[in-house]
């Protein structure tokens, strides 16, 4: 699916693998969470910390687009699924809770210098349709998202914790691959300097945004985190807690695709809107969900969170026109980096009022970013179809 899309778009192959391998490696920890929370002993508030530890670092991101955006090449591209297969080692081995979070740490940064440059590589690659590029870009990250956590819970459960070094296996495989095809990115000519940044016109919008994909980010993760939580508390296996994470971030896919092609055709702003009031709906109905009403609840909830998300990739680019890459990053990272501090107050809420009360305030949360919509309308609102 992605590679079809992808070819359609004109994206590299190589950059679509190391998007879902990259991506996947940085997705694996909640279909393994409850395992480690049992070994380890772990409240859900410290268990909840592990997923802010690994997306924290996604703050940073932005300061990885102002480096993209200056040193050019693919390095920063190729630094993601490196530092990410490493750090499963320490996941694996590790016995500490220091060692955890350092390792988690570890993997976050890779994903911090991957995104900018590899999402400014994508639309460039994407002639035409900066739509429906960027959704066969995310797509295939969303697979291996989506693969990620089921494989690694699949591994777990059989072999235990120590067996999830195995996940940096593709990345050793198809390394000398990555390195010859991964496309090289622009650099700012010796001797001139990046456009300046417009900060006072591009604020506002720029804030709305981030609240936007922050609000968003908190319920993605938060749903990935507490809901294997609260399934394995109740005596359900870790491996159907791993699928229901495969079932939102795979449906998700779905989403990805048609949030690009709705944006080409009707306009960012409705998808956005969209997007957070159904999926406050969604996020609602999860909290008395049980069977299979649970698992189609998931799916159409992956469908509308992750329609916003090429969208607002595209609306960052946009705000910052001067620095594409640098808008790709407070897009994704800084709003998943905010998103994961999110997913520790969620766990803090969770530890004091139970874990139903994490999914009330994910809703709550979603109804503020729906009233952050109309801020972006000055940049984002109108179809592009026929142009970046």
């Amino acid at each position: 699916m992605a590679g079809t899309g992808g070819a359609r778009a004109g994206l590299p192959p190589a950059l679509l693998w190391a998007h879902l391998v990259n991506d996947g490696l940085a997705a694996y920890l909640p279909g393994i969470l409850p395992a480690i929370a049992l070994e380890r002993h772990l409240s859900v508030a410290l268990a909840g910390s592990l997923v802010t530890a690994l997306l924290l670092g996604q703050v940073l991101q932005p300061l990885a687009g102002l480096l993209a955006d200056r040193v050019g090449g693919r390095a920063l591209i190729l630094a993601g699924p490196l530092l990410g297969a490493a750090a499963t080692l320490g996941l694996a081995f590790g016995r500490g809770y220091d060692v955890l979070v350092g390792a988690l740490l570890v993997t976050g940064l890779g994903n911090t210098l991957f995104h900018p440059q590899a999402l400014a590589a994508a639309r460039r690659a994407a002639s035409g349709r900066a739509g429906r590029g960027m959704s066969a870009f995310l797509v295939a990250g969303e697979a291996g998202r989506a693969l990620s956590p089921l494989v690694g819970g699949l591994l777990v459960a059989r072999w235990g914790v120590g067996a999830i070094w195995a996940l940096a296996i593709p990345v050793v495989l198809t390394w000398p691959w990555l390195w010859r095809y991964i496309p090289v990115s622009p650099r700012a000519a010796q001797g001139t300097a990046r456009p300046r940044i417009h900060w006072r016109s591009h604020l506002g919008p720029a804030g709305a945004l981030v609240l936007f994909a922050a609000l968003r980010a908190a319920t993605i993760y938060g749903v990935v985190t507490f809901l294997p939580l609260l399934w394995r508390a109740q005596g359900g296996s870790l491996v159907t807690g791993a699928s229901m994470v495969t079932t939102l971030i795979g449906v998700g896919i779905a989403g990805n695709l048609a949030g690009g092609l709705a944006s080409d055709r009707w306009g960012r702003l409705p998808v956005l809107a969209a997007s957070s009031l159904v999926s406050l709906v969604l996020v609602v109905g999860l909290i008395g969900a049980t069977g299979v009403w649970l698992f189609l609840l998931l799916a159409v909830a992956g469908i509308f969170l992750f329609s916003s998300l090429p969208v607002t990739m595209l609306a960052g680019q946009d705000i910052f026109p001067e620095n594409p890459a640098f808008g790709s990053g407070v897009a994704l990272g800084l709003g998943n980096g905010l998103g994961a501090l999110g997913v520790l107050g969620l766990g803090v809420l969770s530890n004091a009022f139970g874990l139903h009360a994490a999914f009330w305030a994910m809703a709550a949360g979603l109804l503020v970013a729906a009233m952050a919509v109309p801020s972006l309308a000055r940049r984002c609102g109108r179809p592009t179809t026929g142009g970046a």
